[in-house]
C-alpha cells in the first residue's frame, strides 16, 4: 500500500498520559519509536520536540472527551494535525493497549486511511464554548423554574394554571409577596399586572393556597438561583458580541432565513464556522449534523433510514428554528413542511425543513450573501404539468371530466 506520510507520528491520549508513535519510512521500511509523556504543558512540550526530532509532518490523535484539546493546541503550528473518530479508527479485538493503539494511528495515518474530524479556528471554538455554556445555563433557569412550579403546586397554589410564566412580571409579584408572608388570596391578586388575561375570580381562587413557611424558603432558594443565572446569561451573551465582532456581517446575513433568531445565528456560526470551504458541498455539511439518513445497507436491502446522531447541539437548535420557520404564514420552508407533512408525517416534514435550512446556510457563507427565499408557489412553478395531472387525477375520482386549454 501507498505510503503517504513517511514521517508521521500517532498519539493515544489520556487525562494524564499521552503514548507517542513516531514513525519514519524509509527504503520501503518503517520505524516506529514508542514514548510516554505526561499531559503536562512541560510534557507536551517535550512531545513536541521528540516528534520534530525525526520532522515529523503529521499527527494523529483520537477524540477523546477534553482531553485532546490541550495537546491539539500546544502542536498546532508545529504539526499537520489529524483528529480521528474512534469509532472509525477501531483495532482488532483482544490486541488493544496504549502501545498498539498509537502505533495502529500512526499506521494508518501514514497510508492517508485516517479521515480527520472537523475542528474549527480557535476563535470559532472559542465562541463555541460560549453558546454552549449559555444553552446549559438556560436549560438550569428551566430547570429552576419547574422546581418553583413544583413547590407552588405542593403548597396548593394553581399559579401555573393561569400564568404562562411564573418568573414573569406577574409571577414574580405574587412570589416575592407570598415570600414575604403574605396569604390573602385576595392581597396577593391585586399585584397582578394589568397585561395578564387570567379573571380575577379564578386568580383569588388559584392563589388561595397554605403555603407554610419551608415553601417560602424553597422559593427563595430558587429564585435567587434564577436571578443569578440571568445574570451569567447577561455577561455570556455580552461577550458574544464582543468575539462576533469580526463576522458580524455573515451573522446579519444568518438572521435573514425565516426562524433564524440571534441566539440561533450564533449557534450556527460556532458549530459550523464560517469557512465552508472546509465541506465539499451542502450534502457533506447536512450528513456532519445529522440531518440526512444514515447509511445502512446489506444484501441490497436498506435496513434502517433513521437519521445520524451527527452534532447534537447544531442539529437540536435547527430543529427548533425549523419549527418557528413552518408556523410562518408563507414562504419556502411553511410550504415545504406542509407539502412532507401531508405523505410521511410532521418528524420527518421538519427534519426536512431544518436540512433546508442549513442548506441555505451552507450557500450564504460561502458566498457571503443574505438568504433569498424561493416562494410559496416554488414548487407549483417547478413542474406545472406535474401539478396539472394531480389537480386532474383528483377530480376524475370526483366524478368530473376536465379538458385542458392554455390561457390566453
Amino acid at each position: 500500500m501507498e505510503i503517504l506520510y513517511p514521517r508521521c507520528g500517532g498519539l493515544d491520549v489520556h487525562k494524564e498520559q499521552v503514548t507517542a508513535c513516531r514513525r519514519v519510512a524509509t527504503d520501503g521500511k518503517a520505524k516506529q519509536d514508542v514514548r510516554s509523556f505526561s499531559t503536562t504543558t512541560s510534557g507536551l512540550l517535550a512531545l513536541a520536540e521528540w516528534l520534530g526530532e525525526v520532522e515529523c509532518t503529521h499527527v494523529a490523535m483520537e477524540a477523546t472527551g477534553v482531553y485532546w484539546k490541550p495537546v491539539w493546541h500546544i502542536l498546532e503550528g508545529s504539526f499537520e494535525l489529524v483528529l480521528a473518530n474512534a469509532q472509525h479508527v477501531r483495532n482488532v479485538p483482544g490486541r488493544k493497549s496504549d502501545v498498539n493503539d498509537a502505533m495502529w494511528l500512526a499506521d494508518l495515518l501514514a497510508h492517508g486511511l485516517i479521515r480527520g474530524s472537523f475542528v474549527p479556528p480557535t476563535p470559532v471554538q472559542e465562541m463555541r464554548d460560549l453558546t454552549r455554556t449559555r444553552k446549559q445555563i438556560v436549560r438550569e433557569i428551566a430547570q429552576h423554574t419547574q422546581r418553583i412550579q413544583k413547590t407552588l403546586e405542593d403548597a396548593n397554589i394553581k399559579l401555573g394554571s393561569f400564568i404562562s410564566n411564573v418568573v414573569g412580571v406577574s409571577g414574580r409579584a405574587f412570589l416575592a409577596a407570598l415570600i414575604a408572608g403574605e396569604t390573602d388570596p385576595e392581597k396577593l391578586a391585586d399585584l397582578a399586572d394589568g397585561r395578564l388575561k387570567a379573571g380575577r375570580k379564578d386568580l383569588v381562587e388559584a392563589l388561595r393556597g397554605r403555603a407554610t413557611e419551608h415553601h417560602r424558603f424553597l422559593l427563595q432558594l430558587h429564585l435567587d438561583q434564577i436571578d443569578t443565572l440571568d445574570k451569567a446569561v447577561r455577561a455570556l451573551e455580552e461577550r458574544m458580541g464582543d468575539a462576533l465582532t469580526p463576522f458580524r456581517e455573515q451573522v446579519e446575513h444568518l438572521k435573514t432565513i425565516p426562524g433564524v433568531s440571534d441566539t440561533v445565528a450564533h449557534v450556527i456560526a460556532s458549530e459550523i464556522g464560517l469557512d465552508m470551504s472546509r465541506f465539499p458541498s451542502a450534502g457533506h455539511l447536512i450528513s456532519w449534523a445529522g440531518l440526512c439518513p444514515k447509511m445502512d445497507e446489506s444484501a441490497g436491502k436498506r435496513r434502517s433510514t433513521r437519521v445520524r446522531k451527527g452534532a447534537p447541539w447544531l442539529k437540536t437548535t435547527l430543529v427548533t428554528a425549523a419549527w418557528a420557520a413552518a408556523r410562518k404564514k408563507t414562504g419556502y420552508l411553511r410550504t415545504q413542511f406542509l407539502r412532507i407533512k401531508s405523505r410521511r408525517g410532521s418528524k420527518k416534514a421538519i427534519m426536512a425543513v431544518a436540512a433546508s435550512m442549513l442548506t441555505a446556510v451552507y450557500h450564504m457563507l460561502r458566498n457571503n450573501e443574505p438568504y433569498r427565499d424561493l416562494g410559496t408557489d416554488h414548487f407549483d412553478q417547478r413542474d406545472k404539468r406535474q401539478v396539472a395531472n394531480r389537480l386532474i387525477k383528483r377530480l376524475s375520482t370526483l366524478g368530473f371530466t376536465v379538458e385542458l386549454k392554455a390561457a390566453a
